[in-house]
C-alpha cells in the first residue's frame, strides 16, 4: 500500500484578487491526478470570516487597486520589514476567523498548503500551539517576496526564484525546507506547441495570419483597458486587437463603444467578457498586454508569450515586472502616448520577438503544482518536525538595508 494513502489535504487560499485562489485550483487538481489521498479540499478562507473582515481584505484591495494604487505601494514598502507586522497581524485575524479555525480544526488535514499568507498565519499558530498535528507548506504567488509571508512556524515554502530562495535563507529560513516550483498554474496553459497557434485562431474566429494583441483586464476587470484601447488605435501596422473584460459588464460595453465611434481599418478589434478559455486565447496571442500578476505572467510563460506591461500595481507587481524585463520576456510602456510606438517597434521586429518568446518558455515552470504535490506526498513518508524561528532569529534580520 502506498504510504501517502490516508492523507488528508487541505488547500487554503483567499479571495484578495484572484491569483490566489487560481493557485489553489491549480494545486487541487495536480493532488487529485496524482491521486493515492483519502480527500483533498480546497477553501477560500475569507469564506469562513465574517462579512466587515471579509470586506477589508476583498473589497477594500479591489478598490484600492483601481483609485489608490500609490497608497498600496506606499504599504507595501512600509510594512515589508520581516518579523515586525506579524504578532499584531495574527491578533487581528484571530479576532476574525473562528469559524476558520474550526473548519481546519474539523478536516484534521495531514498537510496543508497556503497560496495566501492570511491562513498561514493562522495555521503556523495553531501548530505551534499544539492545536493542529499538520504540516504547513506556503506557496508565495509573487515572484519577489514580501514580509506578510512569513511564517514564525512553517514546515516548507514554494517560491518561484532562485533569488526568492536566497533572501529567504538570509532571513534565517533553511534552505533544505525551501524549494523553487515556480508558481502554480492549470496544465492548461502549457498543452499547446507554437505549432497549434494558427489552428486555434481559427477556431477562435481570428486570423491565422494577423498578430494578435490581448488586452486582459482579469477576471475582476480591473485595468485601464478603455485607455489601452485608446491608444492602440494609432498602431499603424495590420494587427487583431482581443479585449478581456472580465466579469466587469460596464467596462465591457465602454470597449464596444470605444470600438463603434472609433473605426480603425488596420485592425479588427474583439471585445469579449469573462472566459474560461484564457489558455487558448494566450495560445493565439503574439503579445500580452496588461498587468503582471504573479498568476498572469507564470501562464505567459508556460505559453510562451512576451509581455507589454502597463500600469503594475506599486509593489508587488512592479517587482514583478523587474524580474520580468531582467529575464527578456517584456517590455514596459511608462506613458499611453507611447503605446503604440512601442507596440509596433516590436511587431516590426519579429526576431526580437521570437527571443523574447525564447526567453518567457526559458523561464517557464509549467509544472509546478505537481512538483509541490509530489514534493508534499514524497515528505510524508518520512518524519519532519516543523521549522520555528526563534526570537533571536528574528531580531537578527529585523533591520534590512534596502537598495
Amino acid at each position: 500500500m502506498s504510504p501517502t494513502i490516508g492523507k488528508r489535504i487541505l488547500i487554503l487560499s483567499a479571495s484578495a484578487g484572484t491569483g490566489h485562489v487560481r493557485a489553489a485550483a491549480a494545486l487541487e487538481k495536480a493532488f487529485r491526478k496524482i491521486g493515492g489521498v483519502e480527500e483533498v479540499q480546497s477553501i477560500d478562507a475569507l469564506k469562513y470570516t465574517n462579512r466587515l473582515f471579509r470586506d477589508f481584505y476583498s473589497k477594500l484591495y479591489t478598490q484600492l487597486v483601481e483609485k489608490a494604487p500609490t497608497f498600496l505601494g506606499w504599504w507595501y514598502k512600509t510594512s515589508d520589514e520581516p518579523w515586525k507586522t506579524d504578532q499584531m497581524r495574527l491578533m487581528l485575524d484571530r479576532l476574525n476567523t473562528a469559524p476558520l479555525i474550526k473548519q481546519i480544526t474539523q478536516f484534521n488535514p495531514d498537510i496543508t498548503v497556503c497560496t495566501h499568507f492570511l491562513p498561514a498565519t493562522l495555521i503556523s499558530h495553531l501548530i505551534s500551539e499544539k492545536k493542529l498535528q499538520a504540516r504547513l507548506s506556503i506557496v508565495v504567488t509573487d515572484l519577489d517576496f514580501h514580509a506578510m509571508w512569513l511564517s514564525r512556524t512553517f514546515h516548507r515554502y514554494f517560491v518561484a526564484l532562485e533569488e526568492t530562495k536566497i533572501h529567504l535563507q538570509k532571513l534565517g529560513l533553511p534552505g533544505d525546507r525551501i524549494t523553487v516550483s515556480g508558481i502554480p498554474i492549470d496544465t492548461a496553459f502549457h498543452e499547446h506547441s507554437p505549432e497549434d497557434q494558427a489552428r486555434i485562431r481559427t477556431e477562435l474566429g481570428l486570423d491565422p495570419d494577423l498578430p494578435v494583441l490581448l488586452v486582459s483586464a482579469g477576471a475582476l476587470g480591473v485595468s485601464p483597458a478603455e485607455i489601452i484601447l485608446e491608444a492602440l488605435l494609432d498602431l499603424r501596422q495590420p494587427a487583431q486587437i482581443v479585449l478581456l473584460a472580465g466579469h466587469n459588464e460596464e467596462l465591457k460595453k465602454r470597449l464596444e463603444q470605444i470600438v463603434a465611434q472609433s473605426p480603425a481599418p488596420l485592425l479588427r478589434i474583439k471585445v469579449i467578457g469573462y472566459s474560461e478559455e484564457m489558455h487558448r486565447w494566450m495560445a493565439a496571442a503574439t503579445l500580452l498586454i496588461g498587468k503582471p500578476g504573479g498568476l498572469t505572467i507564470s501562464e505567459a510563460m508556460a505559453c510562451g508569450l512576451p509581455m507589454v506591461i502597463v500600469s503594475p500595481i506599486p509593489g508587488q507587481e512592479e517587482r514583478n515586472s523587474d524580474h520580468l524585463l531582467e529575464m527578456g520576456m517584456a517590455i514596459k510602456c511608462n506613458e499611453f502616448t507611447t503605446l503604440s510606438y512601442k507596440v509596433g517597434e516590436l511587431l516590426e521586429n519579429p526576431g526580437r520577438l521570437q527571443a523574447m518568446r525564447r526567453n518567457a518558455l526559458s523561464w517557464a515552470q509549467p509544472e509546478a503544482a505537481q512538483v509541490i504535490a509530489r514534493t508534499l506526498l514524497d515528505e510524508t513518508q518520512r518524519p519532519q518536525e516543523a521549522v520555528e524561528i526563534d526570537k533571536s532569529q528574528r531580531e537578527g534580520v529585523a533591520r534590512i538595508v534596502r537598495v
